[in-house]
């Protein structure tokens, strides 16, 4: 896996609430085959493509999510049509049709979904736009397609934390995505995601995070009782209000995650292990203990910074070799100077 590959402290054994009982299967079983039939109608739908109205699609994506237990409640509208980058935090597999319900997009996936069953095909036809994250050479060529779309009138779906996260710690929005606004000169549409229990507290039960296989993912949001997904579609950001994307993810940035979010939840690379001890942290805290047993990705924002100094030494050494070096570090996808440079164009 690429070094510059955005990764979330989050694992489902330490930051997902289990769920379900035995009395619960029977409702499960009936959730699950409720969301297969609405997918495979999308599916059979789907190469209507442009010709399906956008009020029909926003409906059939609210009753997938409703369909698997979980009740929206949607605050605020996007623009109807017209060029649109839709941007919006990561948790789980439920936020794609989420953000379709606010407004019908291309969402911008990893090449892994292609190969998923029914739910790839469906991202395929639906226009979905596939970026292999394990190729840095990629990424100038997905930020042109995305413009390109968006340049058309097209709406495209990003969740720029490049991972999923459990919902209690976020991670930091990503700029390459933005670049492609910049340049179609589009318009920005934040969506801020939540998952509460019926009584109001965050849940992480939906959160589709580390290793978790996606058939645990659904069989967990299934047998939950009284999910609620909060879907706030803020302020719209107009194409001249930033200068580069920077500023631009920042801005947008804030009003998604939050300001002490924003600076505090870094994303730590995955190494293959657990990032803290397994069964000593917990992202389900009760209130009056949040302050003092914060969430693992608080814990890991300071060894996230050491890691980043020592990238950013070694890429320092890398950029002072001779030209012959160079020339063997851009055969290595993923190394070298010119890995270098284009993480700056990623980070």
């Amino acid at each position: 896996m690429s070094v510059w590959l955005p990764g979330a402290p989050c694992t489902p054994r330490t930051c997902v609430e289990p769920t379900g009982s035995r009395a619960a299967v029977a409702r499960a079983v009936l959730r699950l085959a409720a969301v297969l039939v609405l997918v495979l109608t999308g599916a059979l739908l789907s190469p209507l493509g442009g010709r399906i109205p956008a009020r029909t699609v926003r409906r059939w994506s609210r009753a997938v999510v409703r369909a698997a237990g979980v009740r929206v409640r949607t605050t605020g509208a996007a623009v109807p049509d017209g060029g649109l980058l839709l941007v919006a935090n990561h948790i789980s597999w439920l936020d794609v049709p989420l953000l379709a319900a606010v407004r019908p997009a291309r969402m911008l996936a990893k090449t892994e979904i292609r190969r998923w069953p029914v739910a790839g095909a469906l991202a395929a036809r639906g226009g979905a736009l596939f970026i292999d994250r394990d190729r840095l050479r990629a990424l100038p060529d997905t930020v042109a397609r995305i413009a390109e779309a968006l340049r058309a009138g097209q709406a495209v779906g990003v969740f720029p934390e490049g991972s999923t996260w459990c919902g209690r710690a976020q991670g930091r929005f990503r700029r390459a995505v933005f670049q492609a606004a910049l340049d179609a000169r589009v318009p920005v549409q934040p969506v801020r995601i939540r998952y509460r229990c019926e009584g109001g507290a965050v849940s992480t039960t939906p959160a589709f995070v580390g290793d978790d296989p996606l058939l645990a993912s659904l069989w967990r949001v299934a047998t939950a009782r009284g999910l609620v997904a909060e879907v706030e579609v803020l302020p719209l950001i107009a194409p001249d209000r930033h200068g580069d994307r920077r500023a631009l993810a920042a801005a947008a940035g804030e009003l998604v995650l939050g300001g002490r979010a924003h600076r505090t939840h870094r994303c730590r690379r995955r190494t293959g292990r657990p990032p803290y001890p397994p069964g000593r942290i917990s992202c389900r805290s009760s209130p009056q203990s949040s302050s003092t047993s914060p969430c693992p990705a608080r814990r890991a924002a300071a060894s996230t910074r050491a890691n980043r100094d020592r990238w950013a030494d070694t890429s320092a050494v890398v950029a002072t070799r001779s030209t012959a070096s160079r020339s063997e570090a851009v055969s290595q996808p993923g190394s070298g100077w010119w890995a270098s440079s284009q993480r700056r164009y990623l980070l």
